[in-house]
């Protein structure tokens, strides 16, 4: 096809009209920026500046187009607002200033008429000027100014005390001034309402005349009380009505303060009264509060009609519990502010606003959780007491369960804790039974989701298994009542566990069927059967220690807890719920047998091949499991309590190298099966020779290879049999034992032996199985004989190299070592390369 015009031509062409549109588009972009800054208000400049230092406004500079035409940065066209406000700030302040040193220092050079003619002027001066600068729109001007004749209201009180009523109580003096500056200074921020500052400090003088007055007249604290509940009426009054974000912020202030001060006041005259009729007055106040309070939070927003409605259920609270309190003995106080918290509860069918309604079922919550803090320590002393019997195991059963939790506790001030226990406990458990009838109930205020439920079915289990601990050590029961008790709680405990993960297990098999409420219904009672698991385990121990105080009685709750939590175990389908029995049951197990050891008055070694039956019977049990999720928790529960066996076994080196063999028998017992042969061949490998070692050192053998090299030689053939079969088998597995059953003896006899034979020989024997395993590519003979080798090559030296480090300056050492650093730092790079290479290589080998 041949093209009109040629090819050569027709880009020429386009070349030139690209070219012609870039001249274009330069020429546009440079009018159009000259046209944005001669729109926009330029600053004054000198006459003679060349116009081509201030380049136009608008657009940043583009390719193609002048720097003359770039964008010119606009000046602001006045001061900052924050520069007038700090000079408006620094001429208040002097000002202020001025006056106070002039009616400090200069007052008494003038005549009473020149000082009140003054002072009064500048007052009415500084009151006035704020009119007049409001009118000319200079508020700024008009605050600094305001804020002055503040300083100086203030001024004129203190005049007005020195020079006309000098013998005027002073507080007295200060909360009538506190009233009428009050007065004059709300009436000054209504009359100017352009004003923000005196507004707020009408509301800093409301604060003082009733609570000064009831001071001054040196009232009873229940009167002081009074006073600051009225303040802060007044405050909360303003903090709902005011004008202006300061007012509130000032009033809720106030409100604050004064209304804690207030309460704590009435709280502390209602807790230090003698009788009923002396809590009347300070629960008149609290209960008063309580009404202010709810009747703020049913205007307040929705976050402070909370706060409200928790401030009204605490003092309504706190006022009726205090007049009951005082007509009940001292024991029973806490009882007693818990009936009066639960009676909030009714407000869930009271006609209150929800934020309100909210806050006053929080603080029935707050009382609650109080009255538990108190009875819930006795419980932890219950629990924990029997620690002591862990120094005199099998010194006789006490006389009764306080005589085996010690005597630290005070019983008799406890005798309430089971009671509140016992409510709570069986509110909660309410809760849980007729939850849909709760929710229906409780649905004006809050909406419980199924992990509330599960919660309170918790709560409540938990609080009556404490409460009938609790209960049991505080009437006193006999000892073996005590235990009988514990155990059978235990087991109920874990028939709740049981059934609960039985459950569960079954909500969530039929979970896709059911939908939320096989959900919801699961949920709950897995948090019950999670608490129940907890609380079995704990009181499991906890009857294990009282049990110690007498042998039959630790055979009895041993043997029966090894029954129970096997049996749990084995009742249960939930993993990880039959793991936790199962090494419960291992432990208790254990401990069983530790109790026979003593029973037959053996000495700590000589029990400690006893203890090496329950690890037999769990590497049984594991045989007998194979992969079950729960078979490697037993087995590790059994190797602990074998690893305890060794820990008493070290005194007697003759017990420990037999303590040693079984555990490797059971180690190797455990390798026969796939699934643990990797782990358990190498424990077992290892405890064989640890075995070995540490019966020669008992026998003190002097020369162990006598003993050694026979079972290194057939060991090593079995490993050239294993490498010929399997090529790719690894050299630790085929040769590995074989050798460190011979040198690793030998080395450590050779560090004590004086002679020079058996280095010798070691060092040769270990020279030559290196340079075998460096032709062979064996890792295990390389790395292995080349360890040796080094080892006993530095026994020999080290005598040699101590004298001649002795015989260098001291300050050789340093400086090689410093030197050693510097060439390794220079050649970190290829010393890596190199470290890399023999891990390679090393890797490489078989």
């Amino acid at each position: 096809m041949e093209h009109v015009p040629p090819p050569a031509e027709e880009l020429a062409l386009l070349d030139r009209e690209l070219a012609q549109l870039d001249a274009r588009r330069a020429h546009l972009l440079t009018r159009r920026a000259w046209l944005v800054s001669a729109l926009q208000p330029q600053a004054p400049q000198a006459p003679n500046a060349p116009r081509w230092h201030t380049p136009p406004v608008g657009h940043g500079w583009a390719p193609g187009q002048p720097w003359s035409a770039a964008p010119r940065a606009a000046k602001p066209s006045g001061p900052p607002r924050s520069a007038q406000n700090v000079l408006l700030t620094l001429g208040g302040l002097l000002l202020t200033v001025a006056a106070v040193a002039f009616t400090l220092v200069s007052w008494g050079s003038m005549g009473i008429g020149g000082r009140s003619a003054v002072l009064a002027l500048v007052t009415l001066a500084a009151l006035a000027a704020p009119v007049v600068l409001l009118r000319r729109k200079l508020a700024a001007t008009a605050e600094a100014l305001a804020a002055l004749a503040l300083v100086l209201t203030l001024l004129d009180v203190y005049a007005i005390h020195a020079v006309a009523a000098p013998d005027t109580d002073g507080l007295t003096f200060t909360a009538v001034a506190s009233a009428v500056l009050a007065a004059l200074w709300a009436a000054y921020g209504l009359a100017l309402g352009k004003l923000h500052l005196p507004l707020p400090a009408a509301v800093f003088f409301v604060q003082w005349p009733l609570l000064l007055g009831a001071w001054a007249a040196s009232a009873p604290a229940i009167v002081v009380g009074w006073a600051l509940l009225v303040t802060a009426v007044v405050d909360g009054a303003i903090a709902l009505w005011g004008k202006g974000l300061g007012v509130r912020v000032t009033a809720g202030i106030g409100l604050a303060v004064a209304g804690s001060a207030a309460l704590l006041t009435g709280l502390g005259e209602s807790l230090t009264a003698d009788g009923p009729l002396g809590a009347v007055l300070p629960g008149a106040l609290l209960l008063t509060a309580a009404v202010a309070a709810l009747a703020g939070a049913w205007r307040a927003p929705n976050g402070y009609a909370h706060a409200g409605g928790v401030v009204a259920g605490l003092a309504a609270v706190a006022a009726v519990g205090g007049v009951l309190r005082a007509a009940v003995p001292g024991t029973w106080h806490v009882p007693v502010y818990l009936l009066c918290g639960l009676a909030l509860l009714s407000v869930v069918r009271a006609p209150l606003p929800h934020g309100a309604g909210r806050g006053m079922l929080a603080a029935a919550g707050a009382v609650v959780a109080g009255a538990l803090l108190w009875a819930v320590p006795p419980v932890a002393a219950v629990l924990l007491g029997p620690v002591e019997l862990v120094a005199e195991v099998w010194a006789g059963a006490p006389d009764g369960f306080r005589g085996a939790l010690g005597e630290s506790m005070r019983w008799s001030e406890s005798a309430a804790a089971p009671v509140v226990l016992a409510v709570v406990a069986g509110l909660l458990g309410a809760a849980y039974r007729w939850w849909p009838s709760l929710v229906r109930v409780a649905a004006p205020l809050v909406t419980p989701g199924t992990a509330a439920r599960g919660a309170a079915g918790a709560g409540a289990l938990a609080l009556g298994w404490g409460t009938l601990l609790l209960a049991a050590a505080t009437l006193g029961v006999p000892y073996p009542v005590a235990v009988a008790l514990e155990t059978v709680l235990v087991a109920g405990l874990l028939l709740v566990a049981v059934r609960g993960a039985e459950r569960g297990a079954g909500d969530a098999g039929t979970a896709e069927g059911d939908g939320a409420g096989a959900e919801a219904a699961g949920g709950g009672r897995s948090a019950v059967a999670v608490t129940a698991l907890v609380a079995a385990v704990g009181g499991a121990v906890s009857v294990g220690l009282l049990s110690l105080a007498a042998e039959a009685a630790t055979y009895a709750v041993f043997g029966a807890l090894v029954v129970l939590f096997a049996g749990a175990a084995l009742r249960t389908r939930a993993v990880v719920e039959q793991a936790v029995l199962a090494v419960a049951a291992v432990v208790w197990g254990t401990v069983l047998t530790g109790c026979a050891a003593r029973s037959l008055e053996l000495a700590p070694h000589e029990a400690a091949p006893l203890l090496l039956v329950v690890p037999a019977v769990t590497v049984l049990l594991g045989a007998r499991l194979r992969l079950h999720p729960v078979a490697l928790p037993v087995e590790l529960t059994g190797a602990l309590g074998a690893l305890v066996a060794v820990g008493l076994a070290v005194p007697d080196a003759p017990f420990l190298a037999l303590v040693l063999a079984l555990c490797g028998v059971l180690a190797a017992g455990a390798a026969v099966r796939p699934e643990r042969r990797p782990a358990a061949g190498y424990v077992a490998a290892v405890l064989f020779v640890a075995a070995t070692w540490v019966r020669l050192a008992a026998s003190e053998v002097s020369a162990p290879e006598a003993y050694t090299l026979p079972v290194t030689v057939p060991a090593l053939v079995v490993g050239v049999l294993r490498r010929r079969k399997d090529p790719e088998a690894s050299s630790w597995t085929a040769y590995g034992p074989g050798l460190a059953a011979t040198l690793l003896p030998s080395l450590a006899a050779a560090w004590t032996d004086p002679d020079w034979l058996r280095p010798l020989l070691l060092g040769v024997s270990a020279l030559v199985i290196t340079l075998l395993g460096a032709k062979y590519r064996l890792q295990a003979l390389l790395l292995l004989g080349g360890a040796v080798l080094a080892l006993d090559t530095l026994h020999e030296l080290a005598p040699y190299v101590v004298q001649v480090a002795g015989a260098l300056p001291r300050w050789l050492p340093p400086a090689l070592a410093g030197l050693l650093l510097l060439a390794v730092g220079a050649t970190y790079e290829q010393r890596l390369r190199n470290a890399r290479k023999l891990k390679d290589l090393l890797g490489r080998m078989r």
